[in-house]
């Protein structure tokens, strides 16, 4: 069913903020969830094989955020401009970029697998992996990067779905898969006596059922934009608009990636458990941390379709009520994780100690739990009212910026305990910057001025 311009302007520009939000914020924490879950239940499981294992998830995590980076990165370049070209009714232009953008990502996976495997145990060790890690490191890899074309293809194709405003069709695609990851890990990997292969294995196959569903909406003409061959552009250029244009998502990603790798080479210095621990740890921070970006995934068209309008007041209003919703779930979580620290990890891997360190670990997350909101949503504000250069910049800092100086010499200093700072102190550091960038755009763009020039305009 079609949804009428002129209604959905009316929703966006006089729906109460809170039900909108909510409303909006809906599938896509869903979304965030289920992927994020299915990422800690693989931890969960490869965890009761050993505690190299388990530390192996966290170096097979970086590899698989460049996966990410690559899919996501070519979707959402794609999106932006499909969603203004299907605006301006020029559909064969979006059929070209979403076409282009599916071949891209097929491409760039397929690169990655020859790549990868050609140097597998080299990348391995690269990405953190200790010689007593590497056979899980390496055996857990190999099926993942198997399977890059299909997973670099279905993160665009659900890129390209939430550009024509089908989050709901996204996510059944990303739940469904989520879901058989978590049904086939405990068969694979006991049942089958797969061991760490079969957390690999269970992946892949979910992934690409997850590429499956979200295919047939385009075969099943459920979608706006059509996936055609000979759509497909011939020209460099629309590549390079398609990349830079996912510059951010880009950038996030494959820091992201870089964070990861660092962090592993950072803990493999104090042995096997150290590795695990921090890996364990952070999938729990992952979790609440996903929890924030998909209420700010329900924020960004709520604050973008006011901004475009020049309605500052809903703009302003619906940052506002994001953080302080983002706040109160973030304030929660950090009571609940950090009364039950050592049982979270125990959970995970009952090794003393792995439980030691995983539970310093998530003490010092849970020390800025409470930040996380405000400097996630002042990065997705400026993105999503188009300030290109210093949302980019933003996107950086958490695992960039911020991160890499703290990764090159908190661990020299304070030893293993500055392991378990890095990830904090670099959230703890993006958000005093995020503080300023706030108060510009709250005194220029989005100032009180603003709504009065606005006024005499409209």
């Amino acid at each position: 069913m079609t949804i009428d311009p002129e209604v959905q302007r009316q929703r966006m520009l006089t729906t109460p903020i809170p039900k909108l939000i909510c409303t909006l914020a809906i599938p896509t924490t869903a979304s965030q969830l289920i992927s994020t879950i299915y990422n800690t239940a693989d931890t969960y499981f490869v965890s009761q094989i050993g505690t190299s294992a388990s530390a192996a998830v966290g170096v097979v995590f970086a590899l698989m955020s460049i996966i990410q980076a690559l899919g996501f990165g070519l979707g959402m370049g794609a999106s932006s401009l499909i969603s203004r070209r299907l605006g301006a009714k020029q559909n064969d232009e979006a059929n070209k970029y979403a076409s282009s953008a599916v071949a891209a990502a097929f491409v760039a996976g397929c690169t990655v697998m020859i790549i990868g495997l050609t140097m597998l145990n080299p990348l391995m060790r690269l990405l953190g992996s200790t010689e007593t890690m590497l056979p899980y490191s390496a055996s857990y890899g190999r099926i993942i990067l198997m399977g890059a074309p299909v997973m670099c293809v279905a993160f665009t194709l659900n890129g390209i779905l939430r550009a024509e405003g089908e989050a709901f069709l996204a996510m059944w695609g990303l739940c469904t898969g989520g879901i058989l990851n978590m049904i086939l890990d405990p068969i694979f990997i006991f049942s089958f006596h797969m061991g760490i292969a079969g957390a690999a294995l269970a992946t892949v196959l979910s992934q690409f059922i997850s590429f499956i569903i979200l295919a047939s909406f385009f075969v099943r003409g459920k979608s706006i934009v059509l996936l055609k061959p000979r759509s497909i552009s011939g020209k460099a250029s629309d590549y390079v608009l398609i990349v830079t244009t996912g510059a951010p998502t880009f950038t996030r990603q494959g820091l992201a990636s870089l964070a990861s790798a660092m962090l592993n080479v950072a803990a493999s210095a104090f042995g096997d458990a150290a590795v695990a621990a921090v890996t364990i740890s952070n999938k729990i921070y992952l979790l609440v941390r996903n929890i924030i970006i998909g209420i700010g995934q329900g924020f960004q068209p709520v604050a973008g379709y006011n901004y475009g309008a020049k309605n500052y007041r809903r703009t302003r209003e619906a940052f506002w009520f994001a953080t302080k919703l983002g706040t109160v779930i973030n304030i929660i979580a950090t009571v609940i994780i950090s009364m039950n620290a050592p049982a979270v990890i125990t959970w995970f891997r009952n090794d003393p100690d792995v439980i030691k360190i995983g539970t310093r670990a998530l003490y010092f997350a849970c020390a800025v739990m409470p930040f996380m909101a405000f400097s996630t949503y002042v990065n997705q504000v400026f993105q999503c009212i188009g300030l290109r250069i210093p949302a980019t910049f933003l996107a950086s800092c958490r695992q960039g910026v911020c991160f890499v100086p703290l990764a090159l010499t908190l661990p020299r200093i304070l030893g293993l305990t500055g392991v378990e700072m890095l990830q904090p102190g670099a959230d703890l550091l993006t958000f005093f910057i995020a503080v300023p960038f706030l108060i510009h755009l709250f005194s220029h763009q989005l100032s009180l001025q603003a709504d009065v020039n606005a006024d005499h305009i409209t």
